[in-house]
């Protein structure tokens, strides 16, 4: 763990922000970059980035909250402290997907062509954002052997959660997951039908979380079978085959 990048007395800049700061510029890039392809001008692509990054830290952050409301009961201060970590991703995207509607709603923005491009953007913030957990010790996994385990300092949330144990570094895990999507879906987004690049998304990110969520060792389960993540991406990954299934169907290819 590196959780403090830079400290000038009792001022600390943590790696977390700095990663989460890191992945904002290079989806916003990824964007910014086809916003030709779009059909929008710089006004509206910034716009839609700051609805994006505004509303999805927000609902990240709710989503966490409530999750493990336990751990604000005393301080409910440190809600607010997102530079500390304590993100969700779904909860994040659930309400950026329905914030962007809105926004493309009131200024005529195609929503379909626009989460298409969506896609990579996301998947490249991710992996920045989740090798920032790795850094803070969050969203840690489940106690593992091996080359690939991770031991964490003492009295670190892992260590108070498994003490002694080496886990799994599910975080980078999923990070080398979200680049490889990353490229995937660079080229996806320009080449294929409108709509079949975020519904392939929907799917692929839906799949490789569920089964990540098979190493986590932070999650709770609900009714003891499935974790939040893994419920969600229950929805996610068939809704996702049905919107496949219509748009390779009803649409024309991009060009």
């Amino acid at each position: 763990m590196y959780p403090i990048a830079l400290q000038f007395g009792n001022f600390a800049i943590r790696w977390y922000g700095v990663m989460a700061a890191v992945g904002f510029l290079l989806g916003s890039w990824v964007i910014y970059s086809n916003r030709k392809r779009l059909d929008i001008s710089e006004d509206r692509c910034s716009g839609v980035l700051l609805t994006a990054m505004i509303s999805g830290i927000v609902g990240a952050r709710i989503f966490y909250v409530v999750q493990f409301f336990e751990h604000y009961r005393g301080n409910l201060f440190n809600i607010i402290r997102i530079d500390q970590g304590g993100l969700v991703f779904y909860g994040g995207f659930i309400l950026a997907i329905f914030s962007i509607l809105v926004y493309c709603r009131i200024y005529k923005i195609d929503f379909v062509r626009l989460l298409d491009f969506f896609a990579p953007a996301i998947a490249i913030a991710h992996a920045c954002g989740r090798i920032g957990c790795f850094l803070n010790g969050c969203c840690f996994g489940r106690p593992a052997n091996g080359f690939f385990s991770v031991t964490y300092p003492a009295n670190s949330a892992p260590q108070l959660k498994y003490p002694g144990c080496s886990l799994a570094p599910v975080q980078l895990y999923e990070a080398a997951e979200n680049i490889i999507l990353f490229f995937i879906f660079f080229q996806l987004c320009r080449k294929t039908k409108r709509g079949v690049a975020m519904s392939s998304y929907l799917i692929a990110y839906g799949v490789l979380r569920f089964i990540n969520e098979c190493w986590r060792g932070d999650n709770p389960k609900i009714w003891g079978l499935l974790t939040p993540a893994q419920l969600i991406g229950t929805i996610l990954i068939p809704a996702g085959t049905i919107m496949l299934i219509y748009f390779i169907r009803h649409e024309r290819k991009n060009s």
